[in-house]
């Protein structure tokens, strides 16, 4: 069974960026604890305008998530083992975050849009967290979102059967609360580790609720 693609660690940034713009698997970047983490923002061209639906059921674009920091993920509801063990480390570092969570917008973008309607996506996402969003949108809305973060997905049939899978990438991007990117976490990354480097994120670009910013 095709599920989604773990991707093995690189020693650069610039490796990194290279291998998205040759509309290739990235792999994942291997980050360090510390302020010495995050790229300068709005130097790495990852993010960007989209426009999409919430599990709501209302259009929204990137607009509506500034002065949040986004973690955001790219997967589909009927991962078997990828995703749900994504959100669910997703879940967890907001817990640990605490009241920093409320800095934090986790979005939980669907690669399989023609499943992952906004019914599906409300039903899934409120198993994990409350401050999880679920968004969706036409095939070309999802490939351009996917565009903008350097990302990658492929449909994939099951052998035997007319149901497919979406072999995709799981990274997790933290971006800054102007929406640039500032680092991402590797599938696998404990939660632990993932809200210490939000909260430096915190510390080194401000908190949007106290009125600072990246």
């Amino acid at each position: 069974m095709v599920i989604g693609v773990l991707l093995a660690g690189v020693a650069s940034a610039g490796a990194f960026v290279t291998a998205y713009f040759m509309r290739e698997p990235a792999p994942a970047l291997s980050m360090s604890n510390g302020q010495s983490e995050f790229v300068e923002p709005g130097s790495v061209p990852i993010g960007g305008p989209f426009t999409l639906v919430d599990h709501t059921g209302q259009a929204v674009t990137q607009a509506d998530f500034r002065g949040n920091y986004l973690l955001v993920f790219f997967g589909f509801t009927h991962c078997p083992d990828i995703c749900p063990t994504s959100l669910a480390e997703i879940a967890q570092t907001m817990d640990l975050l605490a009241e920093d969570a409320d800095a934090v917008r986790p979005l939980f973008i669907s690669v399989d849009p023609e499943r992952d309607t906004p019914e599906v996506l409300a039903e899934y996402v409120t198993a994990f967290h409350p401050r999880l969003v679920g968004l969706t949108g036409t095939p070309e809305q999802i490939a351009a979102v996917a565009q903008e973060y350097r990302t990658w997905y492929e449909k994939q049939p099951v052998e035997g059967s007319d149901d497919y899978m979406v072999s995709h990438q799981s990274n997790t991007y933290l971006m800054s609360p102007q929406g640039e990117y500032l680092t991402h976490f590797s599938y696998g990354t404990p939660p632990k580790e993932m809200a210490e480097t939000i909260r430096n994120a915190l510390v080194r670009f401000g908190d949007p609720s106290e009125g600072g910013g990246a």
